[in-house]
């Protein structure tokens, strides 16, 4: 969605009136924006013109990019002093561990943070020999314990060695079950209630990954998430060409949450920092300055491949078809 190209449009066919902001209105719920966010920003839209006597391409436009802009405020990434712990959740298939992958290598390249994944995933196939990989190719340690293991285990071992070795930062992966069955609320609970009593609150933050292209439905996953767990931000993953965009409005204007990172392709740097200023000026087809944020996806970094053998590629490529949603029997 390249809002600034379809306002120039509109105004070659049309004089600004109600039928020009309905279409406005229109664009924004193609772009995924969603019907009551569209509504309240093309409402204030309609106020703003009439009050500013708008007549012009560029003075709507400049209107339209003030409103989104004071609608998307990206969250204060930090790292705090001690041990901090990032637990992702998601459902399967979104890039939860992929997104650790990218976020590992973005803390290895822009502090002096060490860094150590925790296999929190043990009940996806593969899930444990992908994040391995993972580790491996990066360099990152990984704690681990087999397939069908406790998580809080996991997490706990996690904890444990990193005090031990004097490390900094634990990005944890979690299962991606059906986000609205009570075990996972029980999961949850018990993860919580674990690193809560082994690093500081304000250390311990949780992150929801969610994958852009499946529009309003990423939505009513990070609703149903919020319900179970205190969401501290959103990892955006598959924000590319694919992608309209405008779920990230759609979600600071229903639920609040603000995107911290997002997913632009498979490359390993592909992980960036939001930026809201970025956001709207890719939203409106404008030049990027800072190369932070490319909706297209014309990056010129290298793609994440390093030697491995076949079968560890086959291994992460089964690894990242979504698993069927099955329960874990004597699993809470």
């Amino acid at each position: 969605m390249k809002l600034g190209s379809f306002l120039k449009s509109l105004f070659k066919t049309k004089k600004i009136d109600d039928s020009a902001f309905e279409d406005i209105e229109d664009a924004l719920v193609e772009g995924d924006v969603g019907a009551s966010a569209a509504v309240a920003i093309v409402d204030e839209l309609r106020v703003k013109a009439k009050k500013d006597r708008i007549d012009s391409y560029e003075a709507l436009k400049d209107a339209l990019y003030q409103i989104l802009d004071d609608r998307i405020k990206e969250f204060n990434f930090k790292i705090n002093s001690g041990i901090n712990l990032f637990l992702f959740l998601g459902v399967n298939g979104v890039g939860k561990t992929t997104s650790i992958a990218k976020l590992g290598k973005y803390i290895q390249d822009n502090t002096d943070k060490k860094v150590v994944f925790a296999a929190g995933d043990t009940f996806r196939a593969a899930a444990i020999e992908q994040i391995g990989i993972h580790g491996q190719r990066l360099g990152i340690r990984v704690v681990n314990q087999q397939n069908g293991s406790d998580p809080g285990a996991v997490i706990f071992d996690a904890i444990d060695s990193v005090k031990a070795k004097g490390e900094d930062v634990i990005l944890a992966d979690t299962a991606g079950r059906m986000h609205n069955k009570s075990n996972l609320i029980k999961e949850l609970q018990k993860i919580d209630k674990i690193i809560l009593s082994k690093i500081p609150a304000e250390n311990y933050k949780k992150f929801i990954v969610i994958d852009a292209t499946t529009g309003q439905n990423a939505v009513n996953q990070a609703k149903l998430f919020k319900e179970v767990a205190d969401i501290t931000g959103i990892v955006l993953t598959k924000l590319d060409g694919t992608a309209k965009g405008g779920i990230v409005i759609s979600i600071k204007n229903e639920l609040d949450i603000p995107v911290k990172l997002i997913g632009l392709g498979e490359k390993i740097d592909d992980l960036q920092d939001f930026n809201s200023r970025d956001f709207v000026n890719a939203l409106f087809g404008d030049e990027v300055l800072d190369g932070s944020i490319n909706l297209s996806d014309d990056s010129d970094s290298e793609e994440y491949e390093e030697d491995a053998d076949e079968s560890a590629e086959e291994t992460v490529e089964s690894a990242e078809e979504p698993a069927e949603e099955t329960e874990a029997s004597g699993r809470s």
